[in-house]
């Protein structure tokens, strides 16, 4: 029989990823079942969270590490830095949500600092939005979700594999210019329209720890995650884990 003792000593094994601008955990969740110990940062206070987690500025809290030379205790980082400046959600969908207004966009220092830790990283965002390279591009359609949730990845120090992107079964369910469509999938954004409820979001993408409509529009699938953790677990540096 497995012991509590047992599980903490399996997991102080793990090697540690640091989830920047984190949220809720959606990436985390996926990092974490490919085998990492993850820690989250986001601006936010995020109760929800599932993991270790510090509220703070994502970019301070990572140059701090690098200064400090603590970045060393992690061996990869995720970030997904905001994409709602220039994102029409902004000033459409989200704005009646409360959710628009100016944004800044975070990529370019984002990856400034993640090229100083010297470490294999990654930085996703939605499709179309930021300036990043889509050295791969993920799609809920791959992983039989309820969401399509088109998701683009830049990797930083490593590379993977593209998996091949599967025909789509049909639409996403909803109104597009006042013309009501069904389909096998839900819009997980934004509210009315027939746009998916937050049980549907929370079905369609296997995240059930957060409740939270916000948190669930912007979250990506755990499964996007777990994919590319798999594969990063092959590139990560050894890493000396502190007790």
């Amino acid at each position: 029989m497995t012991q509590p003792t047992d599980i903490r000593r399996a997991l102080s094994h793990r090697p540690r990823l640091l989830d920047l601008f984190s949220c809720a955990g959606g990436a985390a969740m996926g990092y974490h079942r490919a085998g990492f110990e993850v820690t989250g940062v986001d601006i936010v206070d995020r109760p929800n969270y599932p993991f270790t987690f510090h509220q703070g500025d994502a970019l301070q809290y990572l140059a701090a590490l690098i200064t400090s030379g603590e970045i060393g205790r992690f061996a990869g980082v995720h970030a997904s830095p905001p994409c709602q400046a220039g994102c029409a959600l902004t000033v459409g969908t989200n704005a009646s949500q409360g959710w628009g207004g100016t944004h800044e966009d975070l990529v370019a220092p984002t990856r400034e600092l993640l090229d100083r830790t010297g470490l294999p990283y990654v930085i996703e965002q939605p499709n179309g939005r930021a300036r990043i390279r889509k050295d791969l591009s993920l799609c809920g359609e791959m992983f039989g979700l309820g969401v399509l949730r088109h998701r683009n990845f830049e990797l930083g120090r490593w590379t993977i594999d593209r998996p091949a992107h599967p025909k789509h079964r049909g639409y996403v369910r909803g109104y597009r210019h006042g013309i009501y469509r069904d389909g096998p999938y839900v819009a997980a954004y934004g509210s009315g329209g027939g746009k998916a409820t937050i049980s549907e979001m929370q079905q369609a993408m296997g995240i059930t720890w957060t409740d939270v409509r916000e948190e669930l529009t912007e979250a990506i699938p755990p499964a996007f995650s777990e994919y590319i953790g798999r594969a990063l677990l092959t590139a990560v540096r050894p890493v000396e884990v502190a007790a």
